[in-house]
């Protein structure tokens, strides 16, 4: 093996770089750190909490009075009772009952809707759901505003292309309404309607 220290240097071929003027070297100008973010009040929210455009934001009901969210929890018939008897219950504590009775074919309706049950032709309900939806209208909320002996009071709270308007109808209705929907909708129980015995006036 040949000893390369033992050659001489100047056998060793030399190649020159050519380094460019410093003039012609382009250099970005370099932004004082004060003035690289503009001051701001405002904070930065983080990428998974953006803020949705104003036309994506979800549309929020304006409640007055105390309301309480709650579920379908039954539409039973018990017997010797002929009517059947729709069950509502608070989704959190202490998770309170309201429960009444509605029209036999009303019970047959919620319990189609409830169960998801197809039918042969649209009952009266679905057909009314499809319409809605039809015409771009949402159903935004159902409340249980009132009672009067054993007859409830309900809204349907609902927001199309020219706005929001509220119709006053039968819980058993706005109900069986809501479920029909693609997406779920509150249920909003006045808060009276648990706490208070006996008639209880609309807001």
């Amino acid at each position: 093996m040949t000893d390369m220290s033992s050659q001489p240097m100047e056998d060793v071929p030399i190649k020159p770089i050519e380094v460019p003027p410093i003039e012609s070297m382009a250099v970005a100008p370099v932004q004082p750190a004060d003035e690289a973010i503009p001051p701001t009040d405002e904070p930065i929210p983080p990428a998974d909490e953006a803020i949705p455009p104003a036309d994506e934001a979800p549309f929020q009901p304006v409640l007055t009075g105390d309301y309480r969210t709650a579920i379908v929890s039954s539409v039973t018939v018990d017997l010797p009772n002929q009517h059947p008897t729709l069950v509502l219950r608070e989704t959190e504590s202490p998770r309170r009952q309201l429960s009444f009775s509605v029209g036999f074919q009303d019970g047959i309706g919620l319990s189609h809707a409830l169960r998801r049950v197809p039918t042969p032709r649209p009952l009266t309900h679905e057909l009314v759901a499809d319409i809605l939806q039809g015409f771009d209208i949402d159903v935004v909320a159902v409340r249980l505003v009132g009672r009067h002996g054993s007859i409830y009071f309900a809204e349907l709270d609902l927001r199309g292309r020219n706005g929001r308007s509220v119709h006053s109808c039968r819980p058993s209705d706005a109900i069986t309404i809501a479920l029909r929907q693609p997406v779920p909708v509150p249920i909003l129980i006045d808060s009276r309607l648990f706490e208070a015995v006996g008639d209880v006036a609309p807001r």
